[in-house]
């Protein structure tokens, strides 16, 4: 089974945002990624593109069952179908997550705390991200 761990960010509500994603297997972690997306990116759009990383990543090593675990309430939600896309901005990303799907025999979504381990080392990649294209932190998660 193949796991991912995703997450999407923006320095400011819209502002500078990133992507990082990680692909794990049996407990270790086989892919890790980082991506700036923009100058002007909102943190629920990030949220998608970084699932979007996520699933283009895993792809690359298995098209069967994967489980992706997000820190994003409001994405998992949606993809559940327990909340509708109504921001016009979200919905071609949520449309190019279902495309992503057909990759694989199965797929889950799952919510998970900002402080889980995993979910932990893509929020620090994401904002790695940032950084090194000089829009640093404001504020430093505690350790």
């Amino acid at each position: 089974m193949i796991y991912t761990n995703s997450d999407g960010g923006a320095r400011g509500n819209p502002g500078p945002g990133a992507v990082a994603a990680i692909v794990r297997e049996d407990g270790e972690i086989i892919i890790k990624s980082s991506a700036f997306i923009g100058e002007r990116v909102t943190n629920n759009v990030a949220e998608y593109e970084g699932l979007i990383h996520a699933l283009q990543l895993a792809s690359k090593v298995t098209r069967g069952k994967i489980t992706c675990f997000l820190d994003s309430e409001l994405v998992v939600k949606q993809l559940l179908g327990e909340y509708k896309v109504r921001n016009p901005n979200i919905l071609p990303l949520f449309l190019k997550v279902q495309e992503l799907q057909e990759n694989f025999e199965s797929i889950k979504y799952k919510h998970v705390s900002r402080e889980d381990h995993f979910q932990i080392i893509v929020d620090e990649l994401l904002n790695d991200e940032l950084d090194n294209k000089g829009y640093k932190r404001k504020f430093f998660r505690k350790k």
